[in-house]
């Protein structure tokens, strides 16, 4: 397993990402979650909710972690939602825009 490509506190590597996700971070994580293969509205919409929206948010970095081999677990997930979300849903949101600065595109089936 590896280590993400992006530090946490990296978020002026991308300013616009950075923006968006301060003003809006309910967008960052919809896209974030679609990303992923979930649904971006619903994404959205749960990380506005409170616990429910670290539990939604930390459920998703799970799924980038995995996707992109990085480890982790779960509880340290909720815990950087909870106190550097937003930090949090920046590094993400790098990580799953790869090295090219470009969006993966995924299939989906």
């Amino acid at each position: 397993m590896g280590e993400w490509s992006n530090g946490l506190f990296g978020c002026f590597g991308d300013c616009g990402t950075c923006i968006i996700t301060y003003f809006l971070p309910c967008i960052t994580a919809g896209k974030n979650a679609e990303a992923v293969g979930e649904g971006c509205c619903l994404y959205g919409f749960l990380s506005l909710l409170g616990p429910i929206g670290i539990w939604s948010r930390a459920k998703i970095r799970g799924k980038v972690r995995e996707s992109k081999g990085v480890d982790g677990d779960f509880c340290m997930d909720c815990l950087l939602h909870w106190f550097c979300g937003l930090c949090a849903l920046v590094q993400e949101a790098r990580e799953l825009k790869g090295s090219g600065g470009q969006a993966q595109s995924m299939v989906r089936e």
